[in-house]
Formats: C-alpha cells, sequence, structure tokens
C-alpha cells in the first residue's frame, strides 16, 4: 500500500480524521483523553518515587534531599508532633521531609503507556494533549521541573462527575447518606454540586471534629 492509494508512510500522519493526511495543526481539537505531553503539579509531589520505579523505559529522572520540618506551634521543645504510621521520618529528633530537587521526563524515550500518572498516588502528573514539542537536539526533549509545570496550563479540566454517582464516602461520614441538607447547602458556607460534589467555594472544614457518622445534618456539628 502506498501514499496514492490512502495508506500513507508510518509516521506521516496520513488518515488522520480531518487532517487531509497532515499532522493536525497545533491548536486542532483534539479528543479529551489526548496522550500529548505530561505536565507536572510540583506541589502534589512527595518524592515517593512510585513513577520512577513504575516507569517501564526509566524515563523520568527525580533527585530530593530530606530537611526539617517546620516545628508545629506549641509543641513541646520546638519539635514536631508524635510520629505514627505515615508520619514524615525523623533525624536528630526532629521530623524531614523529602525535598524536590530535580524532577524530568525525557520525551526521547517515554512511550506515553501513562504508568506514571495512573500510579502516583497524589495526583502530581497530568495529560496534556499539547503535542507540538520536537526539537531539532535531541536533549531538549528532556523537560525539566520547569518546562513540565508550564504544561500543566494546557491541561483540560477534568470531567463533571456523574449526576446519578453515590455521595463521597467522606461527604456521608459528615452529612449522613442523604447528604447536605436544606437543598445542597452546607451550614458553613460550602454546598454541593451534582453528584455530591463540593463547590469551590468549600465546604466547612471538619478536620478534627468529632465523629458524626449518622448525624441527621450539618447544623449539628
Amino acid at each position: 500500500m502506498n501514499a496514492a492509494s490512502g495508506g500513507g508512510l508510518p509516521g506521516s500522519g496520513a488518515g488522520l480524521p480531518g487532517s487531509g493526511g497532515a499532522r493536525p495543526a497545533p491548536g486542532a481539537s483534539l479528543p479529551a483523553r489526548s496522550r500529548g505531553v505530561i505536565g507536572l503539579l510540583e506541589e502534589n509531589c512527595t518524592v515517593c518515587m512510585l513513577c520512577a520505579r513504575e516507569c517501564p523505559d526509566w524515563c523520568i529522572y527525580i533527585e530530593s534531599h530530606k530537611e526539617p520540618m517546620p516545628a508545629e506551634p506549641g509543641a513541646a521543645g520546638g519539635l514536631g508532633g508524635a510520629g505514627g504510621p505515615g508520619a514524615p521520618a525523623r533525624r536528630g529528633g526532629r521530623q524531614v521531609r523529602n525535598a524536590l530537587d530535580r524532577f524530568a521526563i525525557d520525551f526521547s524515550l517515554c512511550m506515553y503507556c501513562g504508568i506514571c500518572i495512573e500510579v502516583c498516588p497524589y495526583d502530581a502528573l497530568f495529560w496534556s494533549p499539547e503535542f507540538s514539542y520536537a526539537e531539532t537536539d535531541i536533549r531538549e526533549l528532556t523537560h525539566e521541573r520547569g518546562r513540565l509545570r508550564e504544561w500543566m496550563w494546557t491541561v483540560p479540566p477534568p470531567p463533571a462527575h456523574d449526576p446519578g454517582a453515590p455521595l463521597a464516602k467522606e461527604v456521608q461520614a459528615v452529612y449522613g447518606p442523604g447528604g447536605v441538607p436544606d437543598g445542597g447547602v452546607a451550614d458553613g458556607g460550602g454546598a454541593l454540586g451534582a453528584g455530591g460534589v463540593l463547590d469551590p467555594g468549600g465546604a466547612p472544614d471538619v478536620r478534627g471534629a468529632p465523629d458524626v457518622r449518622g448525624a441527621p445534618g450539618a447544623s449539628e456539628l
């Protein structure tokens, strides 16, 4: 099969819907879940290394160091709170945490499988549909943390929640199986949208509140 018969050559882009045999232009309408490039939300990264360990191409490079955590207000001796399962490690009697020094992805090796995004437990990696980042120097295809952060501006918003889906367990734990009373408005100023999604205005902060599972409404918090 040749290009004249409509088959095209490997890598020519022939046969793409609406492209007329050429690569889609930047800004063209692409499927919502297109795998173009990976963005990094650095604030969510805890340097757990899961993405780097699970990457089949070993194209993710992470470097970090440990630094002491700020002392909690009122903590005895200026130290952090008591440790427990999942608590930060301690060094010299102080809690320490991982600080990210380098996060880079070599897109000349990446095969766009998405495993790194799927295994990240803290939602630090996201797909962007952007695909126009070809380079004449292969070294430029290694995107460092700054450039990976810039791709976050091109990440599309997540799809809306299914209105028929059950309420989130966190919402049920606070407001009961029936959700927030009075038409979805929480006493603390927050609101629930379709499918039990918290409004960006925010629901009341219930961290540290007593266990109110099964309570008839938020007014009893």
